[in-house]
């Protein structure tokens, strides 16, 4: 049987959270200026695709109107 099975579940949890600490620590973490340079472009992005999705909701809807009047 392998030794993670004859751990207890109380000491598995420590384990893991011993080397979920340890991987943090060897992260590499981001400048405040490129954190924030990295959010202004996806809120423009957000921001650009929401008006390209409008644009064509409002395109193909006026296309079908056209298509298919309303009796």
């Amino acid at each position: 049987m392998s030794e993670e099975k004859k751990q207890s579940p109380l000491k598995r949890l420590q384990n893991y959270l011993h080397e979920v600490v340890l991987e943090m620590k060897r992260s590499t973490w981001p400048s405040r200026r490129a954190l924030v340079m990295h959010t202004v472009v996806v809120i423009v992005g957000v921001m650009l695709l929401g008006l390209y999705v409008g644009i064509s909701d409002t395109v193909l809807e006026f296309c079908l109107r056209w298509l298919v009047p309303r009796g």
